[in-house]
């Protein structure tokens, strides 16, 4: 059976076989290029992230350079990505690497933790992967892995189970070799103890999994309870002029799409003619085909009503957070994926 003395040591063994040493961020390693990676690949798959990150790479090479980036900047380059709040926080974290910590990314695990959109795991995975010192990680694949190896049942996200997985971590994380040990854990929950059809006769953890050995690796980690999902259905204008603009609105900083550039929004089409009226505008709108778009908490359908102006001088006016944009304008802007779509398919 493997100890925690030997876990180390037999993961450490199979990854210098078979784990991944060739992605972007393992090149040039700083602590600036393992931070923009690890933020990436929350939530979001390594296949998914390489062409992003290498995009993000050429255009901030630096903290100081993302620092003094435009949001649109940076949010453009998000585009499709999802998880806008991500992109937010990294880029107010490098205006304050920048101004307190001389645009070095911090070793320090509580002076990590300060900085927005890093927490304990995404700190602990920054200080290994970076600097090579001790750092726990505990995200998703960390998890399942601990989970089934210990045959533990119950939802991993209640605090007690939590607690239990981060001092487990933190027991098994050695005091060299950081950089590969986290890369290792990691590769081996994602390729090999996946969630679906996990590799177990490729494991090297097979003869002390105990999930495996009372046959519960399918139903281990158990899934959080699940709840229906609430649906919402908006109405967006899509208002053009014969040239070909398009009147664009942005959302708030905070929330649904946080920072980036969407359509007008409206409760339904009755609220949108209205203000069509308002603005002494046509109300005959065209409805275009919905679109239906899945968050982790809500099912929206957006209908978008179409609308061109005959004469270019009714145009609506611009404001700070209402502009007409050209179609080749709007790769350089941070859109809702949805209404990225829409407009590349109205073009």
């Amino acid at each position: 059976m493997t100890t925690i003395n030997s876990f180390a040591e037999q993961l450490l063994t199979w990854f210098d076989q078979h784990g991944r040493k060739h992605l972007p961020w393992q090149k040039n390693r700083t602590g600036y290029r393992v931070w923009v990676s690890e933020i990436m690949l929350q939530q979001t798959q390594v296949i998914t992230v390489i062409p992003y990150f290498e995009r993000f790479m050429e255009q901030f090479p630096t903290v100081k350079d993302l620092a003094q980036a435009q949001s649109d900047e940076v949010l453009s380059l998000w585009t499709g990505l999802g998880y806008y709040s991500r992109a937010r926080n990294l880029h107010a974290s490098a205006i304050a690497i920048t101004e307190q910590h001389q645009g070095n990314v911090p070793k320090d695990l509580d002076a990590l933790i300060a900085l927005k959109g890093i927490g304990r795991s995404t700190a602990g995975a920054i200080i290994s992967q970076a600097y090579n010192n001790p750092g726990v990680i505990l995200d998703g694949n960390v998890k399942r892995l601990l989970t089934r190896l210990h045959a533990i049942e119950g939802w991993p996200g209640q605090s007690h189970l939590d607690k239990q997985l981060w001092q487990m971590a933190t027991d098994l994380t050695p005091t060299q070799r950081n950089a590969d040990y986290t890369q290792a854990i990691m590769d081996l929950g994602a390729t090999i103890c996946k969630p679906k059809q996990p590799l177990c006769v490729a494991c090297p953890m097979q003869d002390c999994c105990h999930a495996l050995a009372q046959d519960k690796v399918a139903s281990i980690p158990t899934p959080k309870p699940k709840k229906a999902l609430p649906h919402k259905t908006i109405s967006v204008l899509l208002l053009k002029t014969q040239q070909g603009q398009t009147l664009l609105e942005q959302r708030p900083s905070k929330g649904i799409w946080g920072g980036l550039w969407s359509l007008p929004e409206f409760v339904d089409l009755k609220a949108l003619q209205t203000q069509l009226a308002v603005n002494g505008l046509p109300t005959n709108t065209s409805p275009v085909t919905p679109i239906k778009h899945v968050f982790s908490h809500y099912k929206l359908t957006i209908e978008p009503h179409l609308l061109v102006l005959d004469n270019a001088s009714k145009k609506v006016s611009e404001n700070n957070k209402s502009q007409w944009y050209d179609p080749q304008q709007l790769h350089t802007i941070g859109l809702a994926t949805p209404i990225k779509k829409l407009l590349e398919r109205t073009q």
